[in-house]
């Protein structure tokens, strides 16, 4: 399955991959707590779906992510400079499943969404978010099982 969200922010993919950084990962997404960054791109992080492994990657136009110890694969993007929305930044999430529960599907959507508020928040903001020091695990709008 797979889940989009295009934050208004002007953002070129060198920003992207400068200030989105493993460890700021909880200052972008509520979703994400604990941060315990490994050897290279890669940190174990507390989720609302609970612990796992994340990578970080370069790619054409920002970042790739991946849970590679997730049961679900999932993966999500972060871009810019990319049809059809050059100007903007484009989330997109996926997972290895066609069909979910649906509070695991609405987790994914405000996933998303989280994601959208907070590089708006930071551009916002004027400054990069402080690589680790913002909120952290904020609950989801829908009840997890």
């Amino acid at each position: 399955m797979e889940f989009f969200a295009t934050a208004n922010v002007n953002m070129d993919p060198e920003a992207i991959r400068e200030k989105i950084t493993l460890a700021a990962l909880p200052d972008y997404c509520e979703s994400f707590g604990l941060v315990d960054c490994l050897a290279g791109d890669s940190c174990e992080v507390e989720s609302i779906w609970g612990r796992f492994q994340v990578t970080r990657q370069e790619i054409t136009g920002g970042l790739r992510f991946t849970m590679p110890t997730c049961p679900n694969c999932f993966a999500w993007t972060i871009t810019s400079g990319l049809p059809p929305t050059p100007d903007k930044v484009v989330i997109h999430s996926t997972f290895n499943r066609q069909e979910h529960e649906l509070w695991f599907i609405e987790s994914m959507e405000e996933f998303v969404l989280q994601w959208k508020a907070g590089l708006e928040r930071a551009a916002a903001s004027g400054s990069a978010p402080g690589h680790g020091t913002g909120p952290q695990l904020k609950p989801l709008g829908v009840k997890l099982k």
